[in-house]
């Protein structure tokens, strides 16, 4: 069946299109009588507002872009539940993609984002975007744009983020007056500005606490696809180089899953031996064993 038009219940009624699309939206010089009798008759021919109509008046897609680096990770997926709760409350749809930590995958999303006239984008950067061209492009073209959890500090837009440099900070602290003396790091790709603040902050806990910095127990971790392989791997790599080690800040909790795998089959006791923090608060931290003190980073 096509779709019933104003058309169709003007004619039906004897009135004008203009007094239908005035009823149905309740404008006051409508008569109660009349709004009563054109509601009625579209809730009985099952009338819907054709969408596309109603954009080009209001210049409203009423569609938000999210473009996030993988889909399948416990943080991202509650970021995503926490967006698709909000943006139904409002009305709106949410176009979901993916970037697999690719800059040119991003840009190209943006592009298609812009071409399909979403009215903002929220956006968490790929490890490797180191330009930003494509997301000022976003700002000139007026739509809002807002970045989370892996930003850029130069972008003027709106940002939604935890302070990571201070909670990188807490959790090396913590390692620190539980008695480590040796504390390596396992940090994220060198790009995103998260895994840098969780660094830094780090590195300065260490120097507030007069422990000497050594790059050479600072571990990357570049696939977040692979994280709890990457996690298993850098704890053998740091066994076999630095077995007098006693703490590992870890950037993100399925590393140090990972990493805690790999060091309890080496016969390592955690946290007896080694003392391990992770970051995000991941389900998984509180069901393992022995437990993973972690660092919440809210998500929803």
């Amino acid at each position: 069946m096509k779709p019933v038009t104003l058309k169709q219940i003007a004619e039906e009624l004897n009135i004008s299109v203009t007094t239908v699309s005035k009823a149905l939206k309740d404008y006051p010089d409508v008569s109660l009588k009349t709004k009563g009798r054109v509601k009625e008759l579209a809730a009985t021919l099952n009338y819907k507002p054709n969408s596309f109509a109603v954009n080009l008046r209001t210049k409203e897609s009423k569609t938000i872009g999210l473009i996030i680096p993988v889909i399948v990770h416990h943080f991202f997926a509650n970021v995503i539940k926490g967006i698709l709760s909000q943006a139904e409350k409002k009305g709106y749809l949410v176009i979901i993609l993916q970037s697999n930590e690719s800059y040119e995958l991003e840009k190209k999303q943006i592009d298609l984002l812009l071409r399909k006239g979403v009215d903002g984008i929220i956006i968490s950067l790929a490890n490797d975007t180191v330009n930003y061209e494509h997301l000022n492009e976003v700002i000139a073209r007026d739509k809002s744009l807002i970045m989370f959890d892996k930003i850029a500090k130069t972008v003027n837009c709106s940002k939604v983020i935890i302070n990571d440099r201070l909670a990188a900070y807490k959790a090396t602290q913590h390692l620190i007056d539980t008695g480590c003396k040796k504390i390596a790091h396992f940090r994220g790709s060198l790009l995103p500005q998260n895994s840098i603040d969780r660094f830094l902050g780090y590195r300065k806990a260490l120097e507030d606490n007069n422990i000497p910095y050594d790059p050479s127990i600072v571990y990357i971790c570049e696939c977040a696809d692979k994280s709890f392989k990457e996690g298993e791997q850098n704890a053998i790599k740091l066994l076999e180089e630095h077995n007098d080690v006693d703490g590992i800040f870890i950037n993100t909790d399925l590393v140090a899953i990972g990493a805690m795998s790999a060091l309890q089959n080496a016969g390592v006791r955690i946290p007896e031996d080694i003392s391990i923090v992770g970051f995000s608060n991941w389900f998984m931290s509180s069901v393992i064993s022995p437990k993973l003190t972690t660092i919440d980073q809210p998500a929803f």
